[in-house]
């Protein structure tokens, strides 16, 4: 913002160095970019996520199908992966053996983990699985899908601001080399005829 206010500053200065006027311009067009650049991009990115986990969604609930499974037999007691759907994280599921129908017919068994606490032969729960009867994890909810495509546009419109930010720093790095450049001429030139040296007395 200092350097903004420069421009104003600067504008008649006699003190003014072209690299004083070209940093507050720079600053003034990184400040419009953050500003603009970065929530229309960021608005974009998540619509265009927004767009594909929805379709993604969609897909999801036409090919996974919920089918009711019977309980066989208990395995063991897992701590199983959290399902951010339906589970807090500290959730005990148990794994079971079980029959169940697919959606095409055909008969399936194995091993699968379910929600209910304690099992018993011939109790039903919910299982999903593809049209074959292979399980499969529970499709992407709608609202945890626009949650994601939320955060990829934040994200999208953070790196882009992180980039302008960059991109401003690093002229402006290369400004003051070029300013310290200039000065070190300017000593140059004056040589050793600054001060006392070469006036004569």
């Amino acid at each position: 913002m200092r350097a903004i206010c420069g421009l104003w500053r600067w504008r008649r200065n006699p003190l003014r160095r072209t690299t004083d006027l070209a940093e507050s311009w720079v600053a003034l067009a990184a400040l419009l970019l953050i500003l603009v650049a970065a929530p229309v991009l960021g608005a974009l990115a998540g619509s265009a996520a927004q767009g594909a986990l929805q379709q993604s969604v969609r897909d999801q609930r036409q090919t996974r199908h919920t089918v009711t499974a019977t309980v066989v037999r208990k395995v063991r007691q897992v701590a199983s992966a959290p399902d951010p759907e339906i589970s807090s994280g500290r959730d005990i599921r148990s794994r079971v053996e079980a029959d169940w129908t697919a959606p095409d017919g055909t008969r399936r068994h194995g091993q699968v983990t379910t929600d209910l606490k304690s099992p018993h032969p011939g109790d039903h729960f919910t299982l999903w699985t593809d049209g074959h009867g292979r399980t499969v994890t529970r499709p992407l909810d709608p609202a945890t899908a626009t949650t994601h495509a939320v955060l990829a546009g934040l994200g999208a419109a953070m790196l882009t601001a992180g980039l302008v930010e960059c991109i401003r720093r690093l002229i402006v790095w290369r400004l003051l080399r070029r300013r310290y450049a200039g000065w070190d001429r300017a000593w140059d030139r004056a040589g050793p005829d600054w001060g006392r040296t070469g006036t004569g007395s």
